[in-house]
């Protein structure tokens, strides 16, 4: 039981982080005419 409740605790911080990150990359990239669907590789 300890054990699902730490692994849904790492998945939803996981998810958290990745959101952020889109966010962030998504407000930086703003200006850049960048192509649809373009991935940054970091």
């Amino acid at each position: 039981m300890l054990e699902d409740l730490v692994a849904a605790a790492f998945n939803d911080a996981a998810r958290r982080i990745e959101e952020t990150q889109k966010e962030k990359m998504a407000s930086v990239s703003s200006g850049m005419q960048l192509p649809p669907g373009f991935k940054m590789p970091f």
